[in-house]
């Protein structure tokens, strides 16, 4: 109830206060708003700007707070305010101000320090985490997450998926200790007692193995290297077949251009799915893969803790290989990235949260969208979203990047 009142005062105040403000612009910029403006020069100058009326009929944002302030509302200012940073910056590109950059700068810059912070949050701060995005994380890590045996038995206790991040996380905090072989020292404490529930992984470990790291995440194996090429043998199929089936399902739509040329769709969908596949199994693994490599490398006092950023930033400069068509994907990385770090924020005590904080980014950023398509209506780089637009501004289902304006019309007629 409180949901659909917000959204119905949101469109019906947006619509009020835009034509309030409309008439008050024409009403100041007749002859009879000749006194007004020269005792006002100041207040004049604001309303009878071609963006009044946009900034002023975003201040139906504010009905938002209808809602109670849980995570749907600040997703939603979230939402707006990434979409509203993405419009500016299209908005700068039609000016010319990134004419003569490099044609490897893009939006997939984006994810490596994304995937930084969702690793480092999903290792320390799970409370702070999507929670879907975590389970999809942890089912396509074979070699790397252990599971149950199947001839394990069922009394004996065997550490979850969530428990091998968290024992993870300790091994860090403890600055990474060495690994000391049960089997070669059957007598010795090898195990630091806050990690004794990883015992039924490490215990049988490899003797080889040098970390500790390294003995809860691939036991049976002390080479890094192989164990990272044996991830990629299991985990790269099933990803491809998923996408494969996905991409399938969503070219449904695009029948007529298969028909007209079926040889070169294919070819797009084959390239699409390679490209996704290697993408996402690159990201994970080297996430992962990174946890070895920087035990081989660094010392284990060195960012002991931090190195998960690193490992998360590795993986994510494997969009570079979706950089033409994924920025739809980095930016709804980048928003559950916000969304994190704002949360670890407040419970670290980085910052404080502000009361209403998502309301009052939900106007600015409604404003900045809205004064974008006033200027440009193609910064605004979707039609739907300009057709939402044109609706919330209560004229209709239209999109002014290709519908021209009437005075625009003219012009052009006279020209012809």
């Amino acid at each position: 109830m409180r949901l659909s009142s917000s959204l119905a005062l949101i469109l019906l105040f947006h619509r009020l206060l835009r034509r309030f403000f409309l008439r008050i612009r024409e009403s100041l910029l007749s002859h009879e708003g000749k006194s007004f403006r020269r005792r006002n020069p100041r207040i004049s100058r604001s309303l009878t700007s071609r963006l009044a009326p946009a900034i002023g009929s975003s201040l139906a944002g504010f009905f938002l707070a209808v809602y109670p302030g849980d995570q749907l509302r600040v997703t939603i200012a979230i939402y707006i305010m990434t979409r509203a940073l993405e419009f500016g910056y299209n908005y700068l590109e039609e000016l010319g101000y990134f004419k003569n950059k490099p044609t490897w700068l893009g939006s997939w810059m984006i994810m490596p320090v994304a995937c930084g912070q969702l690793l480092h949050a999903f290792v320390f701060d799970r409370d702070c985490f999507p929670s879907g995005m975590g389970d999809h994380i942890l089912k396509n890590s074979p070699e790397y997450i252990q599971k149950r045996p199947k001839d394990y038995p069922s009394t004996a206790q065997w550490p979850g998926t969530f428990d091998i991040v968290d024992n993870l996380a300790d091994i860090s905090r403890q600055r990474w200790p060495a690994f000391v072989s049960p089997i070669l020292f059957p007598n010795a404490e090898t195990l630091p007692k806050r990690l004794s529930s990883i015992s039924p992984i490490t215990s049988p470990a490899h003797p080889a193995i040098k970390s500790l790291s390294c003995a809860l995440l691939h036991p049976q194996d002390p080479s890094c290297l192989r164990t990272y090429v044996q991830y990629w043998i299991q985990a790269f199929p099933k990803i491809a077949r998923f996408f494969t089936l996905f991409f399938a399902a969503m070219s449904i739509t695009k029948y007529k251009a298969f028909l007209s040329s079926p040889v070169a769709s294919l070819n797009n969908l084959a390239k699409r799915v390679l490209r996704m596949s290697l993408f996402l199994s690159g990201a994970i693994g080297t996430s992962w893969g990174s946890i070895c490599l920087f035990q081989n490398i660094l010392p284990r006092t060195f960012l002991s803790t931090q190195r998960w950023f690193l490992g998360g930033f590795l993986g994510g400069l494997w969009a570079f290989l979706e950089r033409k068509g994924g920025r739809s994907n980095f930016l709804y990385t980048a928003r559950m990235s916000i969304d994190s770090l704002w949360k670890v924020g407040v419970k670290r005590r980085w910052w404080k949260g502000v009361k209403n904080g998502d309301v009052l980014l939900f106007v600015v950023s409604l404003a900045t969208v809205n004064a974008l398509y006033e200027v440009s209506p193609r910064a605004v780089n979707s039609g739907v979203a300009r057709k939402g637009l044109g609706v919330l501004r209560g004229e209709g289902w239209v999109d002014r990047a290709v519908v021209p304006t009437e005075g625009k019309g003219k012009e052009g007629a006279d020209q012809e």
